[in-house]
C-alpha cells in the first residue's frame, strides 16, 4: 500500500522552486526529457529529471503555475534509528513519526512542506464470520454503527452539518463584499476541517470494526448525487460533504490492519425494518414498523440493515484491487507536524 505523510520542513526553497517553474515551462513548450538541456538554469539534475518526465509527457498541460520539487528515491537516504530522512541535493532533514514503512518512493518539496510516499507493508486479510454496518447521513449524525452481534451502536459527526451551514454563511457573506480572496481561504479552511472530521470517524469505524473482529459494510453511494431526491438545504449537505474520501479513508485504514470491507446496494436499507425485513414507515428520524411494531432511529434501522444485508455490489475491496492490477489503495496525505502526533488530521 501507498500512503503519504506532509510532514512541515521548516526551510526556505523559493530559489529552487523559482527554478523548477522554470523547468517545467521547459518541459510544456519542448516536451524535453534530458537534464542537459536545463542544466544552465541551475536546478539539481535529479529533481530536474522528475520535472520533465512528469510535465513533458502530459500532452494536455499547455501552462504550469506551482511546481514542487521531485526527489526519486535514488536521492533520499535514510536513517531508521534515528526516525531520518535525508535529501542531500536539498539539503534536508526530515524527522519522521509514521508507522515502519518498507520504502520511501518519492518526495515532492513545496514552500512549506515535504510530502513522503512511502510504501506499507498490509496485513493478511481477516476471515470474519461478522460483520458491522456504517450508514452514511447529510443531517444529524455522519455516521452511525451498528454491530448485529453485540447490538452496539455508535454515532458520530453531528457537528458536521453545523460546519458546513457555518462556513456557508460566511463566503456568502464574504462574497456580498466582493472579498473573492477570503472566500478562497475560507473554503480551504472548511476541507481542513472536513478531512481532520474524516480522519477521526474513519479511525473510529475502524476499530469498533478491529475490537469486535468483523468486517465493514457500506453503502454503494457512487451515484447518489445524481439519483437523490431531497430539499434544497439537503443537496447542499450531500454535495459538500465528502462521503468518497471518508470511505477511502476507512478503506486505507481497514487495510492497514487486514480486516476486509465491502459495499452493498443502498436500496431500501433506510424503508426495510431490521427485525421482520418488511417495508416500514420512515419520518424524519424516526422509523416504525407496522408489521412487528418495532420502532428505532432511522438511521440506527438502516446501519442494522447495512450490516445484515448479504448481497454485496461486486467484489470486495481486496479482490476489487487484483482484479484491477492494484493492491494500492489512492495515496491517502496525512499531515505529520515536526516533532508532533502520530495522528493524521487536518489536511
Amino acid at each position: 500500500m501507498i500512503l503519504t505523510f506532509k510532514v512541515r520542513h521548516n526551510q526556505d526553497f523559493s530559489e529552487e522552486l523559482k527554478k523548477a517553474k522554470r523547468v517545467a515551462d521547459f518541459a510544456v513548450k519542448t516536451k524535453s526529457r534530458t537534464s542537459k538541456d536545463v542544466k544552465h538554469i541551475g536546478l539539481k539534475s535529479v529533481i530536474s529529471n522528475q520535472i520533465l518526465k512528469k510535465y513533458s509527457s502530459n500532452k494536455k498541460i499547455k501552462s504550469v503555475k506551482n511546481v514542487n520539487l521531485i526527489v526519486p528515491n535514488q536521492g533520499i537516504k535514510i536513517n531508521k534509528d534515528l526516525c531520518e530522512i535525508r535529501v542531500p541535493c536539498l539539503k534536508l532533514i526530515l524527522n519522521y513519526q509514521f508507522q515502519d514503512f518498507e520504502k520511501v518512493n518519492q518526495i515532492e518539496v513545496d514552500e512549506e512542506f515535504a510530502f513522503i510516499s512511502v510504501t506499507i507493508q498490509e496485513e493478511p486479510l481477516k476471515e470474519v464470520n461478522s460483520w458491522i454496518g456504517v450508514d452514511l447521513n447529510t443531517t444529524g449524525h455522519v455516521v452511525v454503527i451498528a454491530d448485529p452481534i453485540s447490538g452496539k451502536i455508535e454515532k458520530l459527526g453531528k457537528k458536521a452539518e453545523h460546519t458546513h451551514k457555518k462556513y456557508k454563511n460566511i463566503r456568502k457573506d464574504l462574497q456580498k463584499k466582493g472579498k473573492y480572496g477570503k472566500v478562497k481561504q475560507i473554503k480551504d479552511r472548511e476541507s481542513r476541517v472536513v478531512r481532520d472530521l474524516n480522519h477521526k470517524m474513519s479511525r473510529e469505524v475502524v476499530n469498533v470494526a478491529n475490537d469486535s473482529n468483523s468486517g465493514i459494510k457500506l453503502e454503494q453511494l457512487k451515484n447518489i448525487r445524481k439519483t437523490a431526491k431531497s430539499s434544497r438545504s439537503f443537496r447542499y449537505s450531500l454535495h459538500s460533504w465528502s462521503f468518497y474520501q471518508l470511505n477511502q479513508m476507512i478503506e486505507y485504514k481497514a487495510k492497514l490492519l487486514g480486516i476486509p470491507v465491502t459495499y452493498i446496494d443502498p436500496r431500501y436499507t433506510s424503508q426495510e425494518c431490521s427485525i421482520c425485513g418488511l417495508i416500514g414507515n420512515r419520518n424524519g428520524k424516526l422509523f416504525k414498523c407496522p408489521h412487528c411494531g418495532h420502532v428505532d432511529h432511522a438511521d440506527v434501522n438502516a446501519a442494522f440493515n447495512i450490516a445484515l444485508r448479504s448481497d454485496s455490489i461486486g467484489r470486495s475491496i481486496a479482490e476489487r484491487d487484483v482484479m484491477e492490477g492494484s493492491t494500492d489503495t489512492p495515496k491517502m496525505e496525512m499531515v505529520l507536524e515536526s516533532e508532533s502526533t502520530i495522528e493524521p488530521h487536518a489536511l
